[in-house]
């Protein structure tokens, strides 16, 4: 198996590797927060763009779809550039679309700036996590990728219901105001804290694509990403409406419990990457046949305020606790069949993460819009049942 990244730990894990993974932390902390704020601002945004709920739901299925298509295009597109440059550009675009979220007048408008600000998460997801192995010595490769996606989770901690705070406080769109002033900072963050030496990637091509895509077990793994992740957007997409429509908690405590649901997040993401770092296959099996009775289990519990709350919390420490290994082992597959391509296979994968949560933030609105919110839960339970066999699938196939 030709792995790319077997260079000798001391290539892997320079003198400033925590330093380095600290600015692409930093980075994935300003672009989760732009994802996901908008999940405790739909109403506010629904009411001023005067649509409905579900149709606002769209910012942020629009905005994955935007990184589903962006990212292994423009991976593979500039694949050729030094790495820190473009973390750099791609943290413009991401100032750039967030000021004109922030100006929108019409819905259109906000979809489009979503959509393109979009292009900066998919590349930078894509090569943020082949950069971060380069950072450690190879058995810690998951959890390099657990701290980055530490701002991420982080975001959802943090970002998100402080984001929602500031849209309550002084308007949604002070929130993306607010969202843009934190790409400045990732910007300063990568120009002091990212190495400029490196590892580049062999040069991508987009037969390497079309070799990815036509490879079965990577396919494969991609499925498993978009269903085992993604299910958990089905409910998280409308929790805003859930909490205050199902579980009948005051507006009021909306941030509260989403710093709740972001601690969770951000203790799942850590959990997550330490059981991945030997075998992310099998952690991944365990993790989503949990994930999946939660999800289920959940559907029973929101329409009781303490119940509700302790399903929430669930909810959030196992959303993102498959993330690292979903990630290492698409590195893994890549390394195996077509090495020449594992940033292009990374994109795809973010790709897939995208794809999943556009695929639940629809399955979502429809759910809510025909047999109502409190069936959510379960219905993205199920796309996790799936997703637990076809990682058993995948499992068998790989020990042969």
């Amino acid at each position: 198996m030709n792995q790319p990244y077997s260079q000798p730990v001391e290539e892997q894990a320079p003198k400033n590797g925590g330093l380095a993974l600290l600015a692409l932390a930093i980075s994935a902390f300003g672009i989760g927060t732009t994802e996901f704020v908008p999940v405790g601002l739909l109403a506010s945004i629904a009411s001023d763009l005067n649509i409905g709920i579900t149709l606002a739901g769209l910012i942020i299925s629009g905005y994955a779809i935007g990184v589903a298509v962006g990212a292994p295009i423009l991976t593979a597109l500039t694949n050729r550039m030094n790495r820190k440059t473009l973390l750099m550009a791609l943290m413009v675009v991401f100032i750039g679309g967030n000021m004109v979220s922030a100006m929108s007048t019409s819905f259109e408008l906000l979809i489009v700036a979503r959509f393109i600000t979009a292009f900066s998460h998919g590349v930078f997801f894509s090569i943020g996590a082949t950069i971060a192995v380069q950072l450690v010595p190879p058995h810690k490769k998951a959890s390099a990728i657990a701290l980055m996606f530490t701002g991420l989770t982080v975001a959802t901690v943090t970002g998100v219901p402080l984001g929602t705070f500031i849209g309550q406080a002084f308007g949604w769109r002070a929130t993306f105001f607010a969202v843009a002033a934190l790409g400045v900072v990732s910007i300063i963050a990568s120009f002091f804290l990212i190495p400029k030496d490196l590892k580049q990637s062999p040069p991508a091509k987009f037969s390497d694509m079309k070799k990815l895509l036509t490879n079965g077990r990577l396919m494969l793994g991609f499925l498993i990403t978009a269903l085992g992740y993604g299910g958990t957007f089905v409910a998280f997409t409308y929790l805003t409406p859930i909490m205050q429509d199902v579980t009948k908690i005051s507006p009021s405590l909306i941030s509260v419990v989403l710093l709740v649901y972001g601690i969770a997040v951000a203790i799942g993401n850590a959990v997550g990457g330490k059981l991945a770092n030997e075998n992310p296959a099998k952690a991944l099996f365990y993790m989503f046949i949990v994930h999946a009775a939660v999800m289920i289990i959940m559907s029973f519990m929101i329409p009781f305020k303490v119940a509700g709350l302790v399903a929430i919390v669930l909810m959030g420490l196992l959303a993102f606790m498959n993330v690292p290994g979903l990630q290492l082992y698409i590195v893994q597959l890549a390394e195996k069949y077509v090495p020449a391509a594992v940033d292009v296979a990374s994109a795809l994968n973010i790709a897939a993460f995208n794809i999943g949560i556009a695929l639940g933030a629809t399955i979502g609105g429809l759910v809510a819009d025909s047999i109502g919110l409190v069936h959510t839960p379960w219905v993205g339970g199920i796309m996790v049942i799936i997703a637990v066999i076809l990682t058993a699938i995948s499992r068998r196939l790989e020990a042969n």
